[in-house]
């Protein structure tokens, strides 16, 4: 799979042709500055655009084993590279569908499984994984561009139908934090967030001298499993609650919410939840006030972000619903 720091497309102009797939142009400088390895195909990896190959069939094996594949399965893998991961699943489930947005790598990886018996069970999508729908699936195997990891966390774990598991590899801080808990150095609301979400175990490490070529920073593999059914809770409130608590995770919640920033956005909203509730509002009413009554009420005022676990999230976030103050 052609994952690594940075994603297969970084810092390449995109075009899209007259078939509506999208077309890579890498530009002027890239071949001197970014290309260093070429593959057994005679394909140029373009480093600088994130493209390190996974070489070791070992830790390929293992990532499969780990992914608990059935014969059933749909697969969903994101930059399938020239096909490493790819073909080994194709091996043990029904279809894998693969995300690639470079169409060199489109290429070897359609030339790699042509005139085989796999042929049939691999679909390539070519594109922007995070700028289209995702298919069905029942689970997501890769070694994802590390550039678009948060953000395509996020597009899995609100994606419909609900899928059994992903297996996928990150930069090793970037692991780390999806796995932190309250109170350690790297607990921040990427942690929270997902961990509202799903299950989150990191798996393995991964060295970087198993990458062709060699990426700068060391990786990890992920297991993360959508806790179905999901909280009884508005995404976009729970995040808009945690975005102002973890912008300073160390400052206590009465000082975080004192940003006049937050105080005119919760104003905003809570204006427009008294008109829709048919509420008056006083004339003397201050916003502040009623931010810090809460926080004062449900006993997180003197609390810091940075040891708060989803309980505490999920009580402070009804404090502030049940008073009419809303996040979204």
């Amino acid at each position: 799979p052609a994952g690594g720091p940075a994603g297969s497309a970084v810092g390449a102009g995109r075009s899209v042709n007259a078939t509506g797939a999208f077309v890579v142009a890498f530009p002027r400088g890239a071949l001197a500055a970014g290309v260093t390895a070429r593959s057994a195909l005679g394909i140029l990896f373009n480093t600088g655009a994130g493209q390190h190959i996974l070489k070791n069939p070992l830790v390929v094996n293992s990532i499969i084993e780990k992914a608990a594949l059935r014969r059933t399965d749909v697969i969903l893998e994101v930059g399938p590279g020239t096909g490493n991961l790819t073909v080994k699943m194709l091996e043990k489930v029904k279809k894998v569908i693969a995300c690639e947005i470079d169409p060199r790598l489109v290429g070897e990886l359609q030339k790699r499984v042509q005139g085989t018996c796999l042929a049939n069970k691999l679909e390539i999508k070519v594109g922007d994984v995070l700028k289209t729908d995702l298919p069905f699936f029942d689970a997501c195997v890769a070694n994802l561009p590390y550039q678009i990891s948060s953000p395509f966390v996020f597009k899995l774990l609100l994606h419909r139908p609900f899928f059994r598991c992903a297996i996928l590899m990150f930069q090793r801080e970037f692991a780390l934090r999806l796995v932190a808990k309250p109170g350690t150095k790297l607990y921040c609301r990427l942690s929270i967030n997902t961990q509202l979400l799903a299950r989150v175990d990191h798996l393995m490490k991964v060295g970087k001298n198993n990458f062709r070529p060699p990426p700068k920073v060391e990786s990890s593999v992920v297991r993360i499993e959508p806790k179905n059914p999901p909280p009884p809770i508005n995404f976009q409130e729970w995040d808009g609650l945690v975005r102002i608590a973890f912008v300073r995770k160390n400052k206590t919640l009465s000082a975080a919410f004192k940003s006049s920033a937050v105080e005119q956005l919760l104003d905003h909203n809570y204006r427009i939840h008294c008109s829709l509730h048919n509420t008056e509002i006083p004339e003397n009413f201050k916003i502040a006030e009623k931010i810090q009554t809460v926080l004062k009420n449900t006993g997180y005022s003197e609390k810091r972000a940075r040891s708060m676990d989803i309980d505490d999230f999920i009580r402070l976030l009804h404090g502030f619903n049940s008073e009419g103050i809303h996040f979204s």
